[in-house]
């Protein structure tokens, strides 16, 4: 009977050749690995072609999101590799670290790297710093990962020699007790040739002083010790699958992947042992030539010899990373570090994305998400990915419905973006897939088994939560939401709180029911907005929640969803703001000002889209007449009555004649220069352009302006300075224009005629009346 202790680098692909290599030298018939117990099941999955690292074991408790961990593994990982020799040979494989349900019952849901808990220093880099290395992943990378193969006796030396006086904590006794635990359990069950892989950290609490002649477990804790210590541990209900994982999250990752900053690189140290760095630097190129960037061979040829000196010249056994990285800055980038981020991006950290087949454990949610990326040819990657969608067609609208529902489940794999098109039937999304989407796609679960299902019951409990106390459920529900409590805000998970969502919160909601297609949904929506919009008696509520019920009522119309009820509530809504805005727009200060005129902007940009009633009783009429009966009054705060006179203007419902009566009695001398400075604010907010194209309305600012004592003029500086500030760079510059021809007393109009040419300007005249179809006699 043998037991042999392989120490191990996490991540590393020097020691995952090696390992490969020392098992089939000892041909092992069993094979422990440092890792959670409960995946012992799981093992059988990687004969499945279909499980592509990078991979990751996920354990969780159900119930309990926050109580997860993850160990990922590479097809560089040491462990990886076992478990390919194992299952390709046919031997058996067993886990043999603390279990989860104890690690998370402890709260300590992150393994280690290269078996070094963040306890404690890095024993790598003790052992650097006596070789007289600076940095212990250089030292690493040239005693181990650039050799033909690892020295596992001469590492387990090494750490014996670092562990020499080191008291373990707790719960690293508790871990390697367990483990040797596991190595009774194998050689009492009759196995002959056990092979345990581990963090080299663990090899000298495993194996033991190794003296000749000895059998394994001479020198170390007793079985009786051992049990003392793992005796009374707590423990948690816990599931674990596997879950794909990418080489951006294992590089990020500060539990098991910490240190791994390049997993690209280390792949292709793995996949590429001839000559690595020849190829690494061809691929750059290649890169490179992609994005249009000159390359030529002669470049690489250089940057080769260019990585290679650099090994000479520092001792290096071979080019590393460094070296590679800047041959390609100097030659391949000359000297630009841009396309080296590229690289960077591309290659040393990696896009790889990993997959895990049908036969691997999943929750309901998580395999119906998996058929509808199928059906939709949504292919999870982990780099973002731009998706220009048309509504009009079925396939992009179902994406988009998908997309919705699953940001209404919290889940954030699409984020929407401003459309490149105006048309209200594009939309354009960033799609980029993250491991952690798995554990909140099995928190979302408990709202149902099909995403559709899922999000339904999440607006339902989000409406039923914000549906004020008394109030009815509609006609047709069983009244029952799913289990769980729901979020303050559409989005949250089944651990949020549903207490609480705004008025303006529930109308986001119906908006995002339409854009997701929960007609079942929309009902109770619609239910707990009405009878929540009935009690709130703040104007400014009502404002704030009106635009999005429009962009819903338009969104019904633009994607074919229906919305009954809808156009009733808004309707509902505008009445009530109407009849209340009078009151809204009193007693303000400047920053209550500043709010209500962004609530009026909203309105009055909701208003424009609404259709419905004729003569004085559309939607649009009775919100101008609104504005014409507060904007007269002398008690409405500068900025407010200012934005209302530019609103009315623009509407055609005053004239530029009845618009400079108002501001002369703005910012006559009756009124102090703040608030007429707050008038010409609100007035000029939507746009300089008016100044220039009406000469009177400019000269009374002028005249306003210049008139003003010089401590008034500093006074209403930054009012100013924060109007003007706004207009684009050609608005200020053909006002300051308009103002230099009122000091001369001549118009740009005036000036231009004269220095008008009637024969250059007949060509062009001819091609505008060729564009229009027309001849110069017509």
């Amino acid at each position: 009977m043998s037991v042999s202790v392989l120490g191990i680098r996490h991540h590393g692909p020097g020691s995952a050749r090696s390992l490969r290599d020392e098992l089939e030298r000892l041909k092992p018939d069993i094979v422990l690995i440092e890792g959670p117990p409960e995946a012992d099941s799981l093992v059988e999955l990687a004969e499945e072609p279909d499980l592509e690292p990078p991979v990751a074991l996920l354990a969780h408790v159900p119930g309990e999101p926050s109580k997860a961990a993850f160990w990922p593994f590479a097809v560089f990982s040491p462990e990886w590799q076992a478990i390919r020799y194992a299952v390709e040979v046919g031997v058996p494989v067993r886990f043999c670290d603390l279990p989860a349900v104890h690690s998370l019952a402890a709260g300590r849901d992150e393994p280690e790297e290269a078996g070094v808990p963040a306890v404690r220093s890095d024993p790598i880099g003790t052992l650097a710093h006596a070789a007289g290395y600076d940095d212990p992943e250089r030292w690493w990378e040239d005693v181990v990962e650039h050799r033909g193969d690892t020295p596992f006796q001469v590492i387990a030396e090494a750490m014996a020699a670092v562990r020499e006086g080191h008291v373990a904590d707790e719960y690293e006794s508790r871990r390697e007790a367990f483990m040797r635990r596991t190595i009774r359990r194998a050689v009492k069950d009759g196995f002959e040739r056990v092979a345990v892989v581990c963090g080299a950290w663990h090899v000298p609490a495993l194996a033991g002083p190794s003296r000749e002649g000895e059998a394994w477990g001479a020198g170390l804790p007793t079985v009786k010790a051992d049990d003392a210590l793992l005796k009374g541990l707590p423990k948690v209900k816990v599931e674990m699958t596997w879950v794909p994982w990418t080489y951006g999250r294992l590089a990020a990752w500060s539990g098991y992947g910490a240190g791994v900053t390049s997993p690209g690189w280390y792949h292709h140290l793995f996949v590429s042992p001839d000559r690595p760095v020849e190829r690494w630097l061809t691929a750059a190129a290649g890169v490179l030539r992609d994005e249009d960037l000159p390359v030529s061979s002669a470049h690489v040829i250089e940057a080769v010899r260019l990585a290679q000196s650099l090994a000479v010249l520092r001792g290096r056994p071979l080019a590393g990373l460094e070296e590679a990285t800047e041959a390609v800055r100097a030659v391949l980038c000359e000297g630009d570090d841009l396309p080296v981020e590229l690289i960077q991006r591309r290659m040393v950290v990696g896009d790889r994305f990993g997959h895990v087949p049908d036969a691997t454990p999943m929750v309901p949610l998580q395999r119906h998400l998996r058929e509808e990326q199928r059906r939709l040819k949504l292919k999870p990657e982990a780099l973002d990915r731009e998706h220009d969608l048309d509504l009009r067609k079925p396939l992009d609208l179902e994406r988009s419905r998908l997309l919705h529902r699953l940001r209404l489940l919290g889940i954030g794999w699409g984020t929407p973006q401003e459309s490149r098109s105006k048309g209200t039937f594009r939309e354009s999304w960033t799609l980029a897939w993250r491991p952690e989407f798995d554990i909140d796609l099995i928190e979302a679960s408990a709202w149902g088994t099909t995403v559709p299902a899922a999000a339904t019951a999440r607006v339902r409990d989000l409406a039923d939560g914000a549906r004020p106390t008394g109030s009815a459920t509609p006609q047709g529900a069983s009244g029952q939401t799913a289990a769980g409590p729901g979020s303050g805000m559409p989005g949250g998970g089944p651990g949020a709180a549903s207490a609480g969502v705004s008025l303006a919160g529930l109308t986001g909601l119906v908006e995002r029911c339409l854009l997701a297609d929960l007609p079942d949904a929309l009902p109770y929506v619609l239910d707990s907005l009405s009878a929540r919009a009935a009690l709130d008696s703040d104007v400014t509520h009502l404002m704030a929640a009106l635009p999005a019920m429009v962009r819903a009522q338009r969104y019904g119309d633009v994607r074919g969803t229906p919305a009954t009820g809808l156009a009733a509530i808004v309707d509902a809504l505008l009445t009530r703001i109407c009849v209340g805005l009078g009151g809204a727009v009193t007693g303000l200060d400047d920053d209550a000002a500043r709010d209500l005129l962004r609530h009026i902007d909203g309105v009055q940009a909701a208003v424009a889209l609404l259709d419905g009633g004729t003569g004085e009783e559309t939607p649009q009429a009775r919100w101008l007449s609104t504005l014409r009966g507060v904007s007269g009054r002398s008690d409405v705060h500068g900025l407010i009555e200012g934005r209302l006179t530019r609103i009315l203007l623009d509407a055609g419902d005053l004239d530029s004649g009845q618009v400079g009566p108002r501001m002369s009695r703005a910012m006559s001398a009756g009124h102090p220069p703040a608030r007429a400075a707050a008038w010409i604010e609100g007035f000029l907010s939507g746009g300089g352009l008016l100044l220039v194209h009406d000469a009177r309305l400019l000269a009374l600012v002028d005249e306003w302006l210049t008139g003003l004592a010089p401590e008034t003029f500093v006074d209403v500086l930054p009012l100013l300075r924060r109007t003007f500030g706004a207009f684009a760079a050609p608005e200020r510059r053909s006002i300051g224009s308009r103002v230099r021809s009122l000091a001369t007393g001549t118009t740009s109009g005036a000036e231009g005629a004269a220095q008008l040419d009637d024969e250059r300007a007949a060509a062009a005249v001819r091609t505008v009346l060729m564009i229009l179809g027309k001849t110069e006699g017509q």
